[in-house]
């Protein structure tokens, strides 16, 4: 299905682009309900204040709604991009007749990040951008500055990530060049070779993780000055009930988790973007 094809997210999407879509639905349809969670909550806690039940079941009809689709979607998934993974694989095989077996052992692992890409990370991304749409609509609506504030530390989100996007491609780029060579070691049955092997590794997976440490303190700085601004301004400068700042808490926090969530899938195609020339490189 994939002979003749680059080995591209948008390939791989085009070729089994209906039951991709189908799966992609039920994840919407799944996070829209899950955005819309804290707000139904805020308005069951001030019904229940009041002694009204209507708005608790409500949230109750939401959640059966949820979870049914939630179910239905995982146990669909995983039939959708079995079959994907074993295409791609077959597409490898007939395709890597020059290259050494090392080298095809480790991009056939590396090819199944791309479709880990396609059933983890994007949904992550569609439920980041659904949380953020949504967050900062019901901000607005409770007062425009507690939006204002959500979509400027958004944008320094995502400046601090482009500073480090090229270190990461180089990164990524260099440890997947050690992996390929690992099956070429292992032949040798050198102890000293492998020793060597496993320390670049390790100095490798270290540096990405040193990397990662601080593009995510300097995201986490931001977005908890966020929540306390939120959670000052709405205290102090507005009437609202327990339920509504219930609501603005939570609403930031949806905020926070979305803005840490487009980080680490932008990481994620940083390393795609690496492996796809690898793997459609045929030497």
């Amino acid at each position: 299905m994939l002979d003749g094809k680059s080995l591209t997210v948008l390939a791989i999407v085009r070729t089994f682009l209906r039951s991709i879509s189908l799966t992609w639905l039920f994840s919407l349809c799944e996070m829209v309900l899950t955005a819309l969670l804290p707000l139904f909550v805020g308005f069951a806690i001030d019904g229940l204040l009041s002694g009204d039940i209507e708005e608790l079941f409500r949230l109750a009809v939401l959640m059966a709604f949820l979870i049914s689709i939630a179910v239905t979607r995982r146990i669909y998934d995983t039939r959708v991009f079995g079959t994907v993974r074993v295409e791609l694989g077959k597409s490898q095989m007939a395709r890597g007749a020059g290259i050494p077996v090392s080298s095809l052992n480790a991009r056939l692992n590396m090819a199944r990040e791309l479709v880990g890409f396609l059933e983890e990370d994007l949904p992550m991304v569609m439920m980041s951008v659904v949380q953020l749409i949504v967050a900062v609509v019901v901000l607005y609506f409770f007062h425009q500055s507690l939006a204002l504030a959500g979509l400027v530390a958004f944008g320094l989100v995502i400046c601090v990530y482009a500073a480090f996007h090229r270190l990461f491609f180089r990164l990524n780029g260099r440890l997947n060049n050690q992996i390929e060579q690992q099956v070429r070691i292992l032949e040798r049955r050198r102890m000293p070779g492998l020793a060597q092997h496993l320390l670049r590794l390790r100095k490798v997976e270290v540096q990405i993780s040193d990397t990662e440490s601080i593009l995510y303190g300097s995201v986490y700085v931001v977005l908890l000055g966020l929540i306390l601004f939120n959670l000052w301004f709405a205290t102090t400068s507005l009437e609202i009930s327990a339920g509504t700042i219930f609501s603005i808490v939570m609403y930031s926090w949806e905020f926070v988790e979305a803005s840490l969530a487009i980080p680490a899938v932008l990481q994620s195609w940083s390393r795609l973007s690496e492996i796809t020339q690898r793997i459609n490189n045929e030497s």
